[in-house]
């Protein structure tokens, strides 16, 4: 190993450490979630904190496609914006939270699988993405195609787009942190080489002024990532938020979100609208 990427290697461990010191409490600042489900009259949602144009905590708003979405089931399930309570639901975390009723829903870019099907169940999905790569603007790194040997990639523990990456690229050298913010920062300074998740999130983080000019998204997409809003397991709310789904698309809410929060960005129209392929029971 190089003596740079030795160095490298080392302040990410630092880093590493930090973070975890940081996220060492899960009890957030959004309040507490001790009355999800509704005692209190209200709904706790679980969304990220901090994908721009997705999940945004910006102060005391929130804001993003899946807020948007998110604001807009729970309209239908007969709670008003002042009666939602958000809760920041990291990858790793999203089972756990609503297996413990520390949620009643969550809506954080959370694709559908069939492992992930086991714990919670899901409507949806409201959304197809599709895995892709960011790099810095100069890099020579064009897409997947390209050798990523000796190349330092970021992404989420927990992740499919972490597991998939590993699939698609066994020799990778992969890093994972626990936010996609954390791995922005470190390719936009050059600490590591690619993050590598879904195009709509990258395409947030592209478009984020912090960022303007440094970073682009590279090559086509390799995967197909289904967006569901995750529930307990077994709700009885799961049919009825299909519908409701199917609505926002057939009267052109979802577009609107889209357009809103993500600007021109170009989803895939053969995908979107999807169809229903959740695990309603």
């Amino acid at each position: 190993m190089s003596t740079t990427k030795t160095l490298r290697l080392a302040a990410m461990a630092s880093i590493a450490a930090l973070a975890l010191t940081a996220c060492g409490s899960d009890d957030g600042d959004a309040g507490d979630s001790s009355d999800a489900g509704g005692d209190s009259g209200g709904i706790t949602i679980g969304i990220k904190f901090d994908q721009p144009g997705l999940g945004l905590k910006d102060g005391d708003t929130y804001k993003g496609m899946d807020v948007d979405v998110a604001k807009a089931v729970a309209e239908k399930l007969g709670f008003s914006e002042d009666q939602i309570t958000w809760q920041e639901s990291p990858s790793p975390q999203r089972e756990q939270l609503l297996k413990t009723g520390q949620v009643d829903m969550v809506v954080a870019t959370y694709s559908i699988t069939d492992k992930r099907k086991e714990e919670v169940s899901f409507a949806g999905p409201y959304f197809v993405a599709g895995q892709s790569l960011l790099v810095t603007s100069d890099s020579d790194i064009t897409g997947l195609n390209d050798t990523l040997d000796g190349k330092l990639v970021c992404s989420v523990t927990g992740s499919t787009s972490a597991q998939k990456i590993k699939d698609e690229v066994p020799g990778v050298e992969l890093q994972e942190y626990e936010t996609y913010s954390q791995c922005a920062d470190l390719v936009a300074n050059g600490t590591l080489d690619v993050l590598t998740t879904d195009d709509v999130i990258l395409a947030g983080y592209a478009n984020q002024d912090a960022y303007q000019g440094k970073l682009k998204l590279v090559g086509d997409t390799f995967s197909q990532e289904n967006y569901g809003i995750g529930l307990p397991m077994g709700s009885d709310k799961c049919e009825d938020i299909n519908g409701y789904i199917k609505d926002m698309w057939d009267d052109g809410t979802m577009e609107k979100i889209i357009s809103d929060n993500l600007g021109d960005f170009a989803y895939n129209k053969e995908l979107n609208p999807p169809e229903a392929g959740g695990n309603c029971t």
